[in-house]
């Protein structure tokens, strides 16, 4: 084991295998936590040179998904967000996909107001459900974008807001309408295709655009600082939802560096591509990963 400071000393070993659930994917950590997590559609990293024709495009919301059920709430695991009552009030029977959002730029304080066991009334009214589909509704998503715009339009809670879906002429218009929305501080967008019908998991039929990709990884060990983060995180050594393991050095703050992710904790990262051997490019830390209470 390297030297190291003692705020640092537990961490900044390399460890080779991560200690808590080694081997489990993150789609098998999540099936686990729960029986009972909702279907739900997942978005594709879009190609760069993606056409927008035959898709409606949205802002991609920087926030924490949320499905209603018709009676609760619950994040994407299954399990129950603990939302003040008079924040559903009003709300549909129908069940609702959405993402609970305070606006750009606020993930962290969302995401913390969304986790507590107990609400906060003040944090929730800085919160709505920007809603993009209905799970299980029949019809095209044209249509089923049709009826989240009633649906919200003739609900009393101000809880809630129809994602505002638009065709983009052409590859020129959604680079523009892309910038825009990064410049503002947005996170990207979302393609979806106009006459496609609801189904759960993974397909072209959904896909997000940003400026950079981002996906999900498990931290197995760390590698020690050198210069000037001696005594603190060099690298995290982590494995994607692909099995491929490879280490992050860069996307620190100089606090992230002085306490570090826990070894099997899930974070978050950014990347341009893959090599040939299937390496995100560049990866770059993000954040640490929404978990799936």
């Amino acid at each position: 084991m390297p030297d190291c400071e003692p705020r640092v000393s537990r961490r900044c070993a390399l460890v080779a295998v991560a200690s808590l659930w080694p081997d489990a994917p993150r789609a098998a950590l999540r099936a686990a936590s729960t029986a009972s997590a909702p279907s739900i559609e997942l978005l594709l990293p879009a190609p760069e040179d993606v056409s927008p024709d035959g898709y409606l495009v949205s802002e991609k919301f920087d926030g924490v998904r949320a499905i209603w059920d018709g009676r609760g709430l619950r994040f994407r695991s299954g399990r129950p967000i603990s939302a003040p009552g008079w924040f559903t009030q009003g709300w549909p029977t129908d069940a609702l996909d959405g993402e609970l959002w305070g606006g750009r730029g606020r993930f962290d304080a969302t995401s913390a107001t969304v986790r507590r066991s107990a609400s906060d009334d003040e944090e929730w009214r800085a919160l709505r459900l920007m809603v993009f589909d209905l799970p299980g509704a029949a019809g095209s998503f044209a249509q089923r974008a049709g009826r989240i715009e009633a649906m919200v339009r003739d609900s009393p809670a101000g809880s809630l807001a129809a994602a505002e879906q638009a065709r983009v002429a052409d590859r020129t218009g959604l680079r523009t309408r892309l910038d825009s929305v990064v410049r503002g501080g947005g996170e990207g967008l979302v393609l979806h295709r106009a006459d496609a019908l609801w189904t759960p998991g993974r397909s072209t039929a959904v896909l997000k655009l940003k400026p950079q990709q981002d996906a999900e990884a498990q931290v197995l060990g760390f590698e020690a600082g050198r210069g000037r983060f001696s005594g603190m995180l060099g690298a995290l050594r982590v494995r994607n939802e692909a099995g491929s393991v490879f280490r992050i050095g860069s996307g620190f703050t100089d606090a992230q560096r002085r306490n570090p992710p826990a070894v099997g904790s899930w974070i978050s990262y950014t990347h341009r591509g893959f090599t040939p051997a299937g390496i995100p490019r560049f990866a770059s830390y993000w954040r640490a990963a929404v978990p799936d209470l």
